[in-house]
């Protein structure tokens, strides 16, 4: 009698799972990526309720008049990063259910604005102020199931909020699986989160991606038949074309930190005006950059020029994610509004570099980005509230420029 109880309760509890079994029907279509964690105190503070209460850190300076100013900016939703780096740490146990606590009332506090909100657990590299990050955690077996540990107990938390107004994304942009490890760990990596998630949180809609950065080339690898829930949304990336995207990020890379001054679209200047700031930046590689790398940066500068330098190219460039998205979500039977662009943007300026992005050129972006997403029935959020990206605030609580916002405003 006991073994016969024991295998019903597993069936109920199997049947509760399953998909469709409560579908929350979460929804989105118009959204923002709030701030990470952005100074980045020492680890060995973590343990310190002043240095990481409240948590995440946006809370210290964004509050309610916040959120609902981004609610008339005409956002339905925020994606919510949270660094998952001090839920691993031995430094916060006593904080813990604290941490825990401070994510949900931030949840909260977006409902309370009127944005729905998606939990995005949201790992960075390591370095000398921590100790654990992506690498880490894709590299260690004992790390990835703490990981895995940590999205069963965050989705256990999620589960008590609304599913209609609350959504959980387990890993932003998994760094595995790229084109040269040559590696297949990523499918059974995701099922093992979905799994945690799920066992955790029955009604809670979960967003999934591909590996790789959540590219879109990554998505289309994905067998979703082997993640039998159909109240999941996928999710994809695009910062396309990287060269415009990410001028001057010091941290994207030895070449980009020297790309500065290129317009979007690069054909909305005259042909002469384009060479000039290619040759400026001819200039600079040549004279700041390791001998040994100045040839190669340069044809490579050419190359990538040379893909996006006519309306034509440039269309085909920036489509190509979209298009991969959507045949894969149609080979699969998976709705549109199931598809999620969960970032682009592009920057405004790196930090510590004089050059800004003119606020025109990134409202235009923006506006051609957001159009091909809307065009292909996705939900997008832009990258990010504030700091490099920032289209709302940009560096020391200052004001970015109203463009991109303003753009945002007169859609339809």
């Amino acid at each position: 009698m006991s073994m016969f109880k024991a295998a019903l309760l597993a069936v109920v509890l199997l049947t509760t799972a399953l998909p469709g079994a409560e579908a929350a029907g979460f929804t989105m279509k118009r959204g923002i990526n709030l701030d990470m964690w952005t100074t980045w105190p020492d680890e060995s503070r973590w343990g310190d309720e002043a240095a990481i209460l409240p948590y995440p850190e946006w809370r210290r300076t964004e509050g309610a008049a916040e959120l609902e100013q981004l609610k008339r900016d005409g956002f339905d939703f925020v994606r919510m990063p949270i660094d998952p780096a001090p839920f691993l740490s031995d430094r916060t146990v006593a904080l813990r259910e604290r941490l825990f606590a401070s994510v949900l009332e931030s949840v909260r506090m977006a409902n309370a604005a009127g944005l729905k909100a998606v939990v995005d657990l949201h790992l960075i590299p390591a370095g000398g102020n921590r100790a654990i990050g992506m690498a880490e955690v894709m590299g260690s077996d004992r790390l990835f199931d703490a990981y895995v540990e940590l999205v069963r107990q965050m989705a256990r938390r999620l589960a008590r909020e609304d599913p209609a107004l609350v959504a959980f994304e387990p890993m932003n942009e998994p760094v595995v699986d790229c084109a040269d490890d040559k590696t297949n760990l990523w499918p059974e990596r995701l099922r093992r989160l979905h799994a945690a998630a799920r066992a955790s949180a029955t009604r809670l809609t979960l967003v999934l991606s591909g590996a790789c950065y959540a590219s879109a080339e990554t998505l289309a690898r994905i067998d979703p038949s082997e993640i039998p829930d159909d109240n999941v949304i996928w999710t994809f990336h695009s910062y396309d074309p990287f060269l415009l995207t990410h001028q001057g990020a010091t941290w994207a890379g030895d070449f980009i930190a020297y790309v500065t001054g290129l317009p979007f679209p690069p054909y909305a200047v005259a042909r002469a005006e384009l060479d000039a700031a290619l040759e400026r930046i001819r200039d600079k590689i040549g004279a700041e950059a390791p001998w040994a790398r100045r040839a190669g940066m340069i044809a490579y500068l050419n190359e990538q020029i040379a893909t996006m330098d006519t309306p034509e190219k440039l269309d085909a460039l920036m489509e190509a994610p979209f298009g991969a998205a959507g045949k894969w979500a149609k080979a699969h039977g998976i709705k549109p509004q199931n598809i999620f662009l969960g970032e682009f943007g592009m920057i405004r300026q790196e930090y510590g570099n004089p050059f800004v992005m003119p606020a025109r050129d990134r409202a235009a972006y923006a506006r051609d980005m957001i159009g091909r997403a809307e065009r292909h029935g996705f939900s997008w959020a832009i990258w990010s509230y504030g700091g490099a990206f920032g289209v709302v605030k940009e560096f020391d609580d200052r004001s970015a420029e109203p463009d991109v916002l303003e753009m945002i405003g007169t859609l339809k």
